[in-house]
């Protein structure tokens, strides 16, 4: 049986520089300049006022597991060689919530509210992800 490659980002252009940050293992988001609120995902307008004057800034990259859940069974897919993984909403200290990974422990032992902080896993040259592990705080 043949496994399909892993899917990579579809970039649209107002989310490259997300993108772009990832490679250089740094997480960036959005903050509105209007109303100050921080944005995730990269959109081309405020969510909570509608401005389009919108910046990117660094993210601390720590925050807490808000869900998750462990795949066990995943195939055939892309994923195999991953079972089981770990695939959660992360609350940053930002205020905003990210669909990631939890890597760097065992799946059984992450748990909601648990610290994590950023790492990055590279895929090839051109995409660089942000996952989360458990913080070291």
């Amino acid at each position: 049986m043949e496994i399909p490659k892993k899917p990579v980002p579809i970039v649209n252009d107002w989310a490259r520089p997300f993108w772009d940050a990832a490679k250089e293992q740094r997480l960036v988001i959005q903050k509105c300049k209007d109303c100050e609120k921080h944005i995730f995902y990269p959109r081309i307008a405020c969510p909570h006022c509608s401005s389009d004057n919108v910046e990117w800034v660094d993210a601390s990259g720590k925050g807490t597991v808000y869900s998750y859940t462990v795949v066990e069974s995943n195939s055939p897919s892309a994923f195999l060689k991953d079972i089981p993984y770990v695939v959660a909403v992360v609350r940053l200290e930002e205020g905003v919530q990210m669909l990631s990974n939890v890597v760097g422990c065992e799946p059984g032992e992450v748990r909601c509210d648990m610290p994590v902080e950023v790492t990055f896993e590279k895929l090839d040259d051109e995409f660089t992800l942000p996952k989360f592990k458990p913080a070291t705080r």
